[in-house]
């Protein structure tokens, strides 16, 4: 198998599992919305963003780090894993000791503090099924992947569901979470010894070290990149109160629901760029551009639209009870954007060996946006913690735009912006003129319209066009040009 088709079968794999992911996490949000309310999706909310402040501890970047280092060289993969495994073992049992400690230091209700427990104990669990899912990574057999978290939401989703409709609440719920949590590291486990490599426990000092200190940087990173998304809602929590922090999570989650779009491609060919930058300096720049120009194609007009169509979207998913997160939701569809670029630019960062640079804009980030929230969420609520969160992330996407400029290549940002700026106005008019009609078939003529306007531009080139049509058809010998 080339590498084109190595790269389309790993993004329709992570593209599926992703969109499968969003979605059904996305399904289940609505389903809180509406049989919990406001205060239940704010104390759900808090619940994860509070655990995954702490569940960053017992990982410490050694996930990124193994498929980093698997995917240059397959016959390293049981000595990473095992001893990764050994590793996060220990820091598990740390962390978790580390979120009932400080959970309890907080006086949150009963309810809340049991949700927090099990919420956190499933986190972990969750970890060590992404460690094996690294190694799924590395040897770019994402299918496996896709199956072992598609069980996992299906569980969560599809008994969920039934949870909340019987009635059991919260609590409930997150018991589901936790069970589905188990068998996800139990099936990826048992994939990765019967596929690719049995794990053991090891101690190796001198590999500890090593490990550990390459992997901090990918540690950092993540810690940073969760202190950024987490802090804002349990900072919400702890100086508003959980009807707030229900307001902007649902606006917050729709957001996140986008993510599959960087997330499946930029995930796919992490590996390939880690090859490309032992191999070809010219390709890895050339998949640099060509993935960047296709998510701003993407991301400008979803900005534009949502930001246009948001009352209307609140009100089909959330119901009038939300109203309050249509401004938030005007707001932070345009993190998605920078998100797209900068989630982008820190993997082709990392895999050249910059995650340093990665981790100190990722610090800044945090820094920045701990102190924007202290500032604007005692005078502006919500509405604060949506102005600091784009803020924020429009500062980390100048900084790391910079750093891949200045050590790798530089993209002509202005050409690659123009002409899906002109191709959103005619499409921006349509909606806001025709805005009334109805809601499915004003968004399929607008991305009709979008995309016309984007072909007759030639914002995607003969090239583009001709690259996917050799891909998908399997007649390619090469993706990238050498």
């Amino acid at each position: 198998m080339n590498t084109a088709q190595i790269i389309v079968k790993n993004w329709l794999s992570l593209s599926f599992v992703a969109i499968v992911s969003k979605l059904l996490s996305f399904i289940l949000t609505i389903y809180i919305a509406r049989y919990l309310g406001d205060v239940g999706l704010g104390k759900y909310s808090f619940a994860l963003a509070f655990t995954g402040l702490f569940i960053i501890f017992s990982d410490i970047g050694l996930s990124r780090l193994t498929i980093r280092e698997v995917a240059r060289d397959k016959l390293r993969a049981e000595s990473y894993l095992s001893n990764a495994a050994t590793i996060k073992s220990i820091l598990s049992l740390a962390t978790f000791g580390l979120i009932f400690f400080i959970i309890n230091l907080l006086n949150y209700p009963v309810d809340t503090t049991v949700v927090v427990y099990i919420i956190g104990l499933s986190a972990i669990l969750h970890s060590f099924a992404r460690l094996f899912q690294a190694i799924f990574n590395a040897f770019e057999r994402m299918e496996y992947e896709t199956i072992t978290t598609a069980v996992e939401l299906l569980i969560v989703v599809g008994l969920g569901v039934c949870v909340l409709i019987l009635g059991y609440g919260l609590i409930g719920l997150a018991y589901v979470i936790l069970i589905a949590s188990i068998i996800n590291v139990l099936f990826s486990l048992f994939i990765t010894i019967k596929v690719f490599t049995k794990p053991k426990f090891k101690i190796d000092w001198k590999f500890w070290k090593s490990t550990v200190k390459e992997a901090l940087p990918f540690g950092l990173t993540t810690a940073f990149v969760t202190v950024y998304f987490q802090i804002d809602t349990v900072m919400l929590s702890i100086m508003k109160d959980d009807a707030v922090v229900g307001w902007y999570n649902a606006a917050y989650r729709l957001i996140f629901a986008l993510m599959f779009i960087p997330t499946a491609f930029v995930g796919s060919i992490f590996p390939i760029i880690s090859r490309f930058f032992v191999s070809s300096q010219n390709s890895l720049k050339v998949a640099y551009e060509k993935t960047f120009k296709y998510l701003i194609i993407i991301g400008i007009p979803l900005a534009i639209g949502t930001t246009i169509l948001a009352d209307r979207i609140v009100l089909i998913i959330y119901g009038k009870d939300f109203n309050n997160s249509v401004v938030a939701l005007q707001i932070l569809i345009w993190v998605a954007l920078l998100m797209f670029l900068t989630y982008l630019i820190g993997t082709v960062l990392e895999s050249v060996n910059r995650q340093g640079r990665v981790s100190k804009v990722a610090g800044i980030n945090a820094l920045v946006n701990v102190f924007l929230n202290l500032l604007l969420i005692p005078k502006f609520s919500f509405i604060g913690a949506s102005v600091a969160t784009v803020a924020t992330e429009a500062i980390g996407f100048i900084l790391l735009f910079h750093s891949i400029s200045k050590h790798l290549h530089a993209v002509p940002l202005f050409k690659l912006t123009l002409k899906p700026l002109i191709a959103s106005l005619p499409m921006s008019l349509f909606i806001f003129y025709f805005k009334e009609i109805n809601t499915v078939m004003l968004i399929a003529v607008a991305v009709l319209l979008y995309f016309g306007m984007i072909y007759c531009l030639r914002a995607v080139s003969e090239e583009d066009i001709g690259l996917f049509r050799r891909v998908f058809k399997k007649e390619a010998t090469t993706l990238y040009r050498q």
